[in-house]
């Protein structure tokens, strides 16, 4: 995902929603497929000049207009605004603020299957916050790891390498919050 697809996307659905239209219905006026219309306004698609020209005029406006307005920032984010990647264990990190990456920090809700860890992340500038939702995990930090059960959070400078790892049998969520953002 690059800046200008994740502002092009949420244009896309502000303006959609400004006109009360659903996905379907803009994929409809635009004979385009409703995966697209969604993949577009994740950021996850481009469109040429041509499509997003008749994007947008479908949506009442055109390419100067489209790019010159002020976008409200988006302040709210639902389950159709969120962004999931599932790794080969089975893990899945997913990114609850998607146009985060332009913040001072980037909120994430990692999902860790029992026996599995996280990707180690090097050391590098900022600090981390997690808060367990389910389960139990090892936090990993330098040459330290500490046990972290439902309810408890974490806090720690990104100065050593660090990750989750499961301990227990069962699938443990963490909502961890990196500042600046590096997920």
């Amino acid at each position: 995902m690059n800046n200008l697809d994740v502002y092009i996307g949420d244009r896309i659905k502000q303006l959609r929603n400004q006109n009360g239209l659903t996905q379907q219905e803009l994929a409809d006026r635009t004979e385009l497929t409703k995966g697209f219309i969604s993949q577009l306004e994740r950021g996850q698609s481009s469109a040429s000049v041509e499509t997003l020209s008749y994007i947008v005029t479908c949506l009442g406006t055109n390419l100067s207009d489209f790019f010159r307005e002020e976008l409200e920032e988006q302040m709210v984010f639902g389950e159709d605004d969120y962004f999931e990647k599932v790794s080969e264990d089975g893990n899945t990190v997913t990114w609850i603020v998607p146009s985060s990456q332009g913040m001072s920090l980037e909120p994430i809700i990692v999902t860790i299957e029992p026996g599995t860890q996280t990707v180690p992340d090097k050391a590098h500038e900022g600090e981390e916050f997690g808060y367990v939702l389910s389960g139990t995990v090892i936090l990993h930090h330098g040459n330290t790891a500490q046990k972290v059960s439902k309810g408890e959070s974490f806090i720690f400078r990104s100065d050593k390498i660090h990750y989750l790892s499961s301990a227990s049998g069962k699938v443990a969520k963490v909502l961890w919050v990196s500042c600046p953002p590096s997920f």
